[in-house]
């Protein structure tokens, strides 16, 4: 395969230019012998997937012998590159992680006019503590439903209005109103915004001084079975902070719909009509008449996983910088079978990417701005390498421009379609468009915004901080066999391999596809590290009002 040759003019024109003015540069492309558009971009992107994802790296998990790999690896090819790094000559940043396993949960009690009752753990009802202390125990919690436990002020939504939740464990709907009314005008409709996430749920209740906080689990609006939430391993892992997380609620879980439903019959309402009341725009919590008590005593033990992370200066404006990020950790060993979980498109692909990257822009000339590379750890843990930086960043966030998140691109073959994941939630994606398009391709949304899939990776991170961020990776219409057979492939990867110790590397595997989202990832860098652009996100987005707070800081 050839390489994409670009004249001089045509790099200098586009970075001069507005998303709107960006010229079509398809003329200047290379054909292979397929017919497509041919931008191979680093001989060495197969050499780096081929060794992260070797079972000699074993998984990659935190704190294992993979992670010293891993570091090892990303942090010889940076100083081969003459990268530049902001710690220590290993490029790492260390994240503290604390391990939590519960080695004894009780049923859920339930007290109702003088009647007692229980919810069975795992079976009805699941719950945990992020809290980093030996048990915590709720006792008679008077409960009360919250509609779906929202305070989005640009929506003019507030369940909590006038509410002291103080002592008491709220109950509320996974998603949000949009997802629930399919109507586009109310949320974003289908798609679900951060206030759907079960994540920020537990967030607001701890905000609001509740002492638990239930989520009523429904396949639909959840995007998964109760199977996700109530089964496998109870082990978590969490950040270690000064307060061992005493901010949090002490009781976070979800039970049942059938649960719920039973619950509900105490407050002299039905399930049906507790979503009608949710929806209302003049909703009240419910006192549900009942009280619960549950308890969890816990073992843990302290972790140091590591972001490693480099960075090229920018030689007009140091601290205005652009954000790469991809996470380099995996599943590690199954303890019982000694089987690897490699994860070679989850994420190595993306770790890939990203040194291949930095070789480009090492290669010069120097960026105007600051260009960081990522690579953060312990994503598969709950996204807590990029959330330890977002909280602990390198350079100040406010001058963080826009961020770049590559995360399990596909391997079988190049396609047409480039996905954006978060569609329209800023202009980022206006400034890669020209560049897609050269690729004789087109940029598409996700098949499925309900799944609120754009708050499930590293750059989710940095959005919570006010930084505009592009997570997309190309899809499923191949260039040469179509629809059906790039969607049965994703298909049977996310069946058969995704998660599993089938995500391993193949020789036979066409990265071409990889080869096409890597040139348009360098090429939206580039641009804006060369520019005087500051994207922006949409007007009424959920995170629009945080990046204008970092627009006056940077004043």
């Amino acid at each position: 395969m050839r390489h994409i040759i670009i004249g001089a003019s045509a790099i200098a024109l586009a970075v001069a230019c507005s998303p709107a003015e960006q010229p079509n540069s398809s003329a200047n492309a290379q054909i292979d012998a397929d017919g497509i558009v041919d931008y191979t971009f680093s001989d060495t992107f197969r050499q780096h997937l081929e060794v992260i994802s070797s079972d000699e790296f074993e998984g990659r998990a935190p704190g294992t012998k993979g992670e010293e790999l891993t570091i090892d690896y990303i942090a010889g090819k940076m100083q081969a590159l003459g990268i530049q790094s902001f710690t220590n000559d290993r490029y790492t940043q260390a994240v503290p992680l604390v391990r939590i396993e519960p080695t004894s949960v009780t049923n859920m009690t339930l007290k109702h006019d003088g009647k007692t009752s229980s919810l069975n753990y795992r079976d009805e009802v699941t719950g945990w503590t992020n809290r980093v202390v030996d048990g915590v125990s709720i006792e008679d919690s008077e409960m009360v439903f919250v509609g779906y436990g929202i305070v989005a002020p640009e929506f003019g939504w507030n369940d909590y209005e006038n509410l002291d939740v103080k002592g008491k464990t709220v109950v509320m709907f996974v998603n949000d109103p949009g997802y629930a009314t399919q109507d586009p005008a109310l949320f974003n409709g289908n798609a679900m915004t951060y206030y759907g996430r079960w994540t920020y749920k537990y967030e607001e209740a701890a905000r609001q001084g509740a002492t638990g906080a239930i989520i009523i689990h429904e396949t639909g609006p959840a995007g998964y079975g109760w199977s996700v939430v109530a089964g496998g391993s109870p082990v978590r892992f969490t950040m270690k902070t000064d307060n061992n997380n005493m901010d949090r609620v002490e009781l976070e879980g979800w039970m049942s719909a059938d649960a719920a439903s039973t619950l509900f019959q105490n407050a002299d309402i039905t399930l049906e009509q507790a979503h009608a009341l949710a929806l209302s725009k003049d909703f009240t919590p419910v006192p549900l008449n009942t009280t619960a008590s549950m308890a969890i005593e816990n073992e843990f033990a302290y972790i140091d996983t590591h972001n490693i992370v480099g960075y090229i200066e920018g030689s007009k404006y140091p601290e205005e910088h652009i954000i790469y990020m991809a996470h380099w950790d995996h599943l590690g060993v199954d303890e019982a079978t000694g089987e690897i979980y490699n994860g070679a498109q989850d994420n190595a692909n993306g770790t890939a990417a990203i040194l291949s990257i930095a070789e480009r822009f090492a290669a010069g000339p120097q960026p105007e701005r600051t260009v960081v590379f990522a690579f953060v750890g312990a994503e598969e843990r709950g996204l807590l390498g990029s959330a330890w930086y977002a909280e602990n960043p390198l350079l100040p966030l406010e001058k963080a421009v826009a961020g770049i998140n590559i995360d399990m691109l596909y391997a079988h073959g190049p396609t047409r379609d480039f996905v954006v994941v978060g569609w329209n939630n800023s202009d980022i994606q206006d400034y890669l468009a020209p560049y897609v398009e050269a690729q004789n391709r087109y940029m598409a949304p996700e098949n499925n915004p309900e799944a609120g899939i754009f708050y499930r990776s590293d750059h989710f991170s940095m959005a919570k901080k006010g930084v505009p961020v592009l997570y997309g990776k190309g899809g499923v219409d191949h260039f040469l066999l179509g629809r059906e057979y790039g969607q049965a492939q994703a298909s049977d990867f996310l069946a058969n391999r995704y998660h599993q110790v089938g995500d391993k590397f193949d020789p036979e595997w066409d990265l071409r596809g990889n080869s096409q989202d890597t040139w348009l990832f360098y090429r939206l860098g580039n641009e804006l590290a060369n520019s005087r652009a500051w994207p922006r996100w949409a007007e009424g987005n959920e995170f629009e009002a945080l990046r204008l707070e970092s627009k006056e800081q940077r004043k």
